[in-house]
């Protein structure tokens, strides 16, 4: 049997709606939830995310504050544009827009955001947090995966996860994320990466396949035991002369083989995401009311 394709636009069009009532009902408190953006340069992918995310806010009604610096903005201005957002008791959730442009030491601005405001999960105390089990921020797309497994009737307690990639925005914590004793978690959890010998002979034990790797068939249907879900994080650009853009996104995953042999499968484009702006939004909200405690 073919599998089930997760509809990521409507597991998020389903959450913001559910963000909007919420958020509603915090108004309704004086309580409006505020996200800060930054966005260094024109660099368009990032330009067309920060576009999203500012709609995104405006439809669920949460206040915006975005901040577009030029390319050639310093190191030291931006840490105090940070800084300014961290003493602004309107903003509750800060997102720096990575990647910065190369003068820029990452690690640094990352790290003057105060961690009460890191929605996007990414600071030292954050990831330590998520990775001893303490209440906190998680990342976006890890996040949205969870959530894209739970809402599609995935028991994910005592499942065999394997995770195909170790980077520190998805592999690393979706990993740490799934081991924790919690709700939507509690799987024993493998991960593969470029070092791995004989990957196919982890991936085909998996119960739950998520890839991230950053290239093209990764996996292909060998590699997948029969009835996993299979959770598809790549977004790649290839050539495509059909298109009028001269290109096409694919994932990670041979979707087309992979359908025939998986109980539950992401599409790329919309599967996981269309979540990662919504767990933005959803982690701002979870700011907000933290704040007014």
């Amino acid at each position: 049997m073919p599998a089930q394709i997760i509809d990521g636009k409507q597991v998020a069009a389903d959450m913001r709606a559910e963000l909007k009532t919420e958020v509603a009902q915090l108004r309704e408190q004086g309580i409006i939830p505020g996200l800060g953006v930054i966005l260094v340069g024109e660099d368009p992918a990032s330009t067309s995310y920060v576009t999203a995310k500012e709609k995104a806010c405006a439809e669920a009604g949460i206040y915006s504050d975005d901040n577009r610096l030029p390319a050639d903005t310093s190191q030291a201005d931006l840490i105090a544009k940070v800084e300014e957002m961290n003493a602004n008791p309107k903003i509750h959730g800060i997102l720096v827009q990575l990647p910065l442009p190369k003068h820029i030491d990452e690690d640094a601005v990352i790290g003057a955001i105060a961690p009460e405001k890191d929605v996007d999960g990414f600071t030292p105390g954050n990831v330590g947090r998520l990775v001893i089990g303490q209440e906190c921020f998680m990342p976006c797309t890890p996040h949205g995966v969870v959530q894209l497994l739970a809402r599609s009737g995935m028991e994910i307690s005592g499942a065999h996860v394997v995770v195909v990639g170790r980077s520190n925005i998805v592999g690393k914590p979706i990993a740490n994320m799934l081991l924790q004793k919690k709700p939507n978690a509690n799987a024993t959890v493998t991960i593969c990466h470029t070092g791995t010998r004989d990957m196919a002979s982890f991936t085909r034990q998996a119960d739950i396949l998520i890839v991230a790797a950053g290239r093209p068939n990764t996996i292909t249907a060998d590699m997948v035991k029969p009835g996993a879900a299979v959770i598809d994080v790549g977004v790649n650009r290839i050539p495509d002369d059909t298109k009028k853009s001269g290109f096409r996104l694919v994932g990670d995953v041979d979707f087309e083989g992979i359908k025939e042999k998986a109980s539950l499968l992401t599409p790329v484009p919309g599967g996981v995401g269309p979540m990662t702006i919504t767990m933005l939004m959803v982690n701002t909200v979870e700011s907000a009311k933290r704040h007014a405690q």
